[in-house]
């Protein structure tokens, strides 16, 4: 599970990094992140798609959250008993009142 996790923020971090830092062109001297690479690099995304280069990057990042949610779906359902006993363990106990809480109560009228 570890390698999953590894596998899918990887790419997520490498991709969202260089697209915030390309389209504010911090670039720190390299072409890789400029914008000339930023709007190049969408412009032919949206031409072999078939939608404007705009429309992009909403359209990864719903994909991300999807992806997202897969993983986190797949982890829960692997860690389900564990879940489950957490949150049993969370319910069952309800928190009792203190003797401190009680004796520091008002007994005015």
């Amino acid at each position: 599970m570890r390698y999953i996790l590894i596998f899918w923020a990887a790419p997520l971090g490498f991709f969202w990094g260089w697209y915030f830092l390309s389209l504010n062109d911090i670039n720190f001297g390299t072409t890789f992140l400029s914008d000339e690479l930023h709007r190049l690099v969408f412009d032919i995304y949206g031409y072999y798609l078939g939608v404007a280069p705009d429309a992009i990057p909403a359209m990864v990042a719903k994909a991300c959250v999807v992806d997202t949610a897969i993983i986190f779906g797949i982890f829960a359902f692997r860690k389900r008993v564990a879940i489950k006993a957490w949150w049993l363990s969370r319910t069952a106990q309800p928190e009792a009142a203190s003797a401190d809480s009680l004796a520091s109560l008002s007994n005015a009228p």
